[in-house]
């Protein structure tokens, strides 16, 4: 293709029939326009992209070089000489003026709720859609499908369906009825019957006495007739519960009261990820991802898929209808509020390329797709059936940026793409993840620089762990990844992030988020732990599923998130010094032979079992076992954590090169046998020197001083590539 421009790029024939015979045609944009446009936007921001790359080398080096003239010692001397240093060379930038973010138009979900968050890959439909509907999820079948229940003894669910198993699901569920929607006397155990009386629930007793809720506003809308209803929506910290009515059903059937089952409001967001959890090598996986999301914006997305030796299809559910106690429509979505994940700054993509074949920023690209995407779902009306925002705006959560100039970068990226759109200004919100270092420590400033369209924060301990390593590598070497997570700045990182969210006024207008729960088959521990989220003051988390997602949105209804933020705002902030804690051990320590071998093992059969899945099928999300065969979701941040760990202890002689060859040749037999019978999988051993995944491993470590910013994905693109080249040759 041609265009009218000095400098023009070179455009993949499939990316430009997809925007223009399937995107464009839906808009009121001229396709010689926007591609002109889009030619400027790459023109006009590559080499300001490439600047703020530069900084981040340049940066990392001037570190690197202050910690091998400055060896750790660890005193308060050190530490006022390292942040003056930081200082210096404006790592740490000034400070602003107290502010509060100036964000609008934004949907509920994020604004004035408070709920669980999924993430999921946008290359796998099927998830995406999973994911999209996980609004709404069987509270029955989350006890009964989970270890929430204990899966032993009289309550084992071996053997077809267990009675007792089934009836300790529903006494655990009222239990909850019990504890969050109270009646005025008696208990929901013992109700016979529901029934609406003019604008009140009552719930009937055997005995033929009768008790409202003790909180009579708690009782929203119903479905059916109000003697006999079907459905009965209720309402407890913003979040909806109902109940299902039916004395015919599998369960209603045998329930005192006919609750076949109890709905959970559970996913009220969920981020379509283009990131970490996808593996998007070329213009062919990039225009697959591309069109998921326009499935998902346009609302006809759908997946087929087998299941019992069945053929079924998956579409986006409608949004729910009931009849308010007023006599009015109560509708209520259907699904979760829909945000995009784009790349980073780092990575270049072929779907456009300069005329040197330079392949344009892939971060641009995402920008401008990604929102030209979400912008047809702003054509809709209010009442069209899959509305996505109901307040016109298209949410992106940008990752990786380190700092302000980064976030001020894309803020002006966005502005462009608004202009190119024809949007309004401030039409295209952005999440900032704060998960790299120089973010964390000037987390105020990068607010300020998006304080017209942010709409989210967030911690996460893998990515941040893994720059906190590269950012420090010459520093000493780190405590075992276990131990890291105790030291002072985690937890201080942790208290910072939602004590600027919230002294930059993101309570009651944006989204502070917690980390991933990691293990999905681990439910009744994730009950016990993962209410420090809400209690945190985070008004989201993210979970592993929409199951996880169903069991999560109980903790919301167990803690007022907007009351703890009101108490957060009242205590003493994090340190900064804490913060600046490097989780370094100190020189006298020594571990044993055996903890070496050990945390060895346990990080390199981790990368191993990602890498082989990510390079040889192209995952890139998935439940890997670990060495002790327990499932944890695995993503490209878990591999940047370990793989710069392990390069982290080459550096200071914790371990040899010898010894990681060792190991990895032994973790590669033990991922060989945890993956049988996994179809399209390649074995490793006992020829790992053929192996493009097991080569992809080595280079992940015996590389990973010298990656950018400890960053994974040039290396994995780069054998992903040659083994899609291998399987099509």
């Amino acid at each position: 293709m041609n265009l009218p421009q000095e400098k023009q790029c070179a455009i993949n024939p499939a990316f430009y029939q997809f925007i223009n015979d399937e995107i464009l045609p839906q808009t009121t944009l001229s396709s010689v326009n926007f591609w002109y446009d889009f030619n400027c936007l790459i023109s006009d921001f590559s080499k300001k992209n490439s600047e703020l790359l530069s900084t981040r080398h340049e940066l990392q080096t001037q570190i690197d070089q202050w910690h091998r003239d400055n060896p750790h010692s660890g005193n308060e001397t050190a530490a006022t000489a390292y942040r003056e240093f930081l200082q210096s060379i404006n790592y740490l930038t000034p400070d602003v003026d107290d502010f509060e973010i100036e964000t609008t138009n934004v949907d509920p979900e994020i604004s004035t709720m408070a709920g669980p968050q999924l993430v999921v890959p946008v290359s796998n439909a099927r998830f995406a859609l999973n994911a999209a509907n996980a609004r709404w999820g069987s509270l029955y079948d989350a006890f009964y499908g989970t270890d929430v229940i204990e899966n032993s003894g009289e309550f084992a669910t071996a053997g077809g369906f267990n009675k007792q198993r089934g009836q300790a699901v529903i006494n655990k569920a009222k239990d909850f009825l019990d504890q969050h929607f109270p009646l005025n006397h008696g208990s929901h155990h013992e109700v016979s019957s529901y029934l609406v009386y003019y604008q009140h629930l009552l719930a009937f007793f055997p005995d033929g006495s009768e008790s409202g809720l003790k909180n009579a506003c708690q009782f929203i809308a119903f479905d059916g007739s109000k003697s006999e209803p079907s459905f009965l929506l209720l309402k407890n910290n913003g979040l909806h519960i109902g109940l299902q009515i039916d004395r015919h059903g599998k369960i209603g059937s045998t329930d005192k009261a006919g609750i076949d089952d109890i709905q959970v409001e559970s996913a009220l967001t969920t981020i379509i990820d283009f990131e970490d959890s996808i593996s998007a090598v070329d213009s062919e996986d990039k225009v697959a991802a591309y069109r998921n999301w326009y499935g998902l914006m346009k609302g006809d997305l759908s997946a087929s898929f087998t299941k019992n030796g069945q053929t079924l299809e998956r579409h986006l559910n409608y949004d729910r209808c009931y009849t308010a106690k007023s006599g009015e429509m109560y509708r209520v979505p259907g699904r979760s509020l829909l945000m995009v994940r784009n790349v980073g700054h780092l990575m270049g993509t072929n779907l456009i390329q300069d005329s040197e074949c330079n392949n344009a920023p892939e971060g641009i690209v995402d920008a401008l797709i990604t929102s030209l995407i979400g912008s047809l779902d702003l054509q809709k009306n209010a009442n069209d059936t899959f509305r996505n925002s109901h307040t016109g705006s298209i949410y992106i959560v940008k990752p990786k940026m380190h700092g302000p100039e980064e976030v001020r970068f894309t803020c002006e990226l966005f502005s462009r793409v608004e202009k190119i759109l024809k949007l309004p200004e401030n039409t295209i919100k952005v999440g900032i993840m704060d998960e790299e270092r120089r973010t964390t420590l000037n987390l105020k400033q990068c607010i300020h620089e998006a304080k017209s369209r942010v709409v989210f924060i967030n911690t996460g301990f893998l990515d941040r762990t893994g720059d906190e390593i590269h950012t420090s590598m010459a520093a000493g070497a780190f405590y075992p990844k276990s131990a890291i997570k105790f030291e002072p700045w985690i937890s201080a990182y942790e208290n910072n992030n939602v004590e600027v969210g919230l002294k930059c006024g993101f309570s009651g207008k944006a989204q502070i988020g917690k980390g991933m729960w990691a293990m999905p088959d681990e439910m009744s521990q994730m009950m016990k732990d993962k209410i420090g989220h809400p209690k945190s003051g985070a008004n989201t988390a993210w979970v592993p599923s929409p199951t996880a997602a169903t069991l999560h949105a109980l903790h919301y209804h167990q803690i007022d998130v907007f009351a703890e933020q009101k108490n957060i705002l009242a205590r003493t902030p994090a340190k900064m010094s804490d913060m600046l804690t490097m989780p370094v051990m100190p020189t006298s320590m020594r571990l044993t032979e055996q903890e070496v071998n050990s945390e060895l093992e346990n990080n390199i059969q981790g990368i191993l079992g990602y890498v082989v899945r990510w390079i040889e099928m192209g995952v890139g999300c998935s439940k890997v076992p670990d060495i002790n065969n327990i499932g944890l979701m695995e993503d490209r941040a878990t591999l940047r954590i370990s793989s710069q760990h392990i390069s982290n202890w080459l550096i200071h002689n914790v371990c040899t090169k010898a010894q990681v060859d060792s190991v990895m040749t032994r973790m590669a037999k033990v991922v060989d046998k945890q993956n049988e019978g996994v179809v399209g999988y390649r074995r490793m051993s006992p020829h790992c020197q053929q192996s493009l995944a097991f080569q992809a491993a080595q280079a992940l470590i015996f590389e990973g001083e010298s990656q950018p910013n400890g960053y994974t994905e040039p290396l994995l693109h780069a054998y992903r590539i040659l083994a899609k080249q291998q399987v099509s040759s």
